[in-house]
């Protein structure tokens, strides 16, 4: 995958930071400077003459393990900051802290599911799905919750969520048992029904089997793990199918997908506890190379929930093997400042860039 580059304005606080990595990414092509912008499309102004260039790691490091207090393993994970993440499996949802893996904060009666039923939004704002297939939000200081969508239509059963980072929307997968189909529905930050994928009769219903995690891309796209279907189906955000990744071109052609998520590189990032790897497509669907293997350091289990940091740039990968859940590093970032100021991002990390 080469020396890919790309430069995207840092970010300075957590309450942007979700929103930063949403910034129309097809916009910044690779090692294009984003001088004499000062505005994002957050319409918070930035420090110009200050960025961050990325490029890939030519070899992923896991920075760190831990064992995550509560959970018997790592299904799905939604990281708040870098130090904290929420994890659950399918009886638990805790709150942890990553430099201690000790229990912060512990939801009840969540939904009995292994799969993509949490998410959090730009106010670091738990949403989640309850036992009843409620659709809830816990507010940051874990006191209010407050129930977003109602589950009304028995049909159809919410089983993964989303908020997008960029509009505040609920990506919402659902599955009907009876007819073995699944959809995925769009709603607005207040539960307000706003879209339906697929669209419309061009589009098969049998799109999707099983959607157990959804995420979004930098340009819109819906994209839904369907372990089911062995593939990773990903929609326009108007919600026109654009492609199926069912495993690597020179794989053995089975491929059980779980975590998915996506990068400020437009990266898609998945799960395959099949050959046990996490590999990266690029946004339409090619891919590109494994970053996690059994060979790698430390990995030494399969991986199962993924959720990348908007921060740090790492991906946190949970284990199906046990409550093991590691921070994996496979961005490099370098800060280039316009005044004198001394500013590290990864200062206790440069042995990683060695081999570069």
């Amino acid at each position: 995958h080469g020396n890919q580059t790309i430069q995207i304005p840092p970010n300075h606080d957590t309450k942007t930071q979700s929103t930063e990595r949403r910034h129309e990414n097809n916009h910044h092509h690779v090692g294009q400077s984003d001088e004499g912008n000062t505005t994002r499309t957050s319409g918070i102004p930035r420090q110009a003459g200050v960025e961050d260039l990325l490029t890939l790691l030519s070899s992923p490091v896991v920075q760190k393990s831990l064992s995550v207090t509560g959970v018997k393993y790592c299904s799905h994970i939604s990281c708040v900051t870098p130090d904290r993440v929420w994890v659950s499996d399918v009886n638990n949802l805790i709150l942890t802290d990553t430099a201690t893996g000790k229990q912060l904060h512990s939801v009840e009666h969540s939904l009995h599911s292994d799969f993509g039923k949490h998410t959090v939004n730009c106010d670091s704002e738990l949403i989640y799905i309850d036992e009843d297939k409620n659709i809830n939000k816990l507010s940051s200081d874990m006191k209010t919750t407050t129930t977003l969508i109602k589950y009304t239509d028995k049909t159809w059963e919410p089983r993964c969520v989303y908020c997008s980072p960029s509009s505040g929307d609920l990506l919402v997968g659902m599955c009907r048992e009876d007819t073995d189909t699944g959809k995925v529905m769009r709603y607005d930050n207040t539960g307000k029904r706003q879209q339906t994928i697929p669209h419309d009769d061009n589009t098969p219903h049998d799109l999707y089997e099983r959607p157990y995690y959804v995420t979004e891309n930098n340009n819109g796209d819906v994209l839904v793990s369907d372990f089911y279907r062995g593939a990773v189906v990903v929609t326009s955000g108007e919600g026109v199918h654009r492609f199926s990744y069912t495993g690597p071109p020179s794989g053995s052609g089975l491929f059980y997908p779980h975590g998915i998520c996506t990068d400020v590189m437009s990266h898609i990032l998945v799960s395959d506890s099949y050959t046990h790897t996490v590999q990266m497509l690029d946004r339409d669907g090619q891919f590109l190379s494994y970053v996690l293997t059994r060979q790698t350091p430390g990995m030494d289990y399969r991986p199962y929930g993924l959720s990348y940091d908007v921060t740090t740039h790492a991906v946190c990968v949970g284990s199906l093997n046990n409550n093991t859940m590691s921070v994996c590093r496979y961005i490099n970032r370098h800060l280039h400042l316009a005044d004198e100021r001394e500013y590290d991002c990864d200062s206790d990390e440069e042995q990683t860039q060695a081999g570069m």
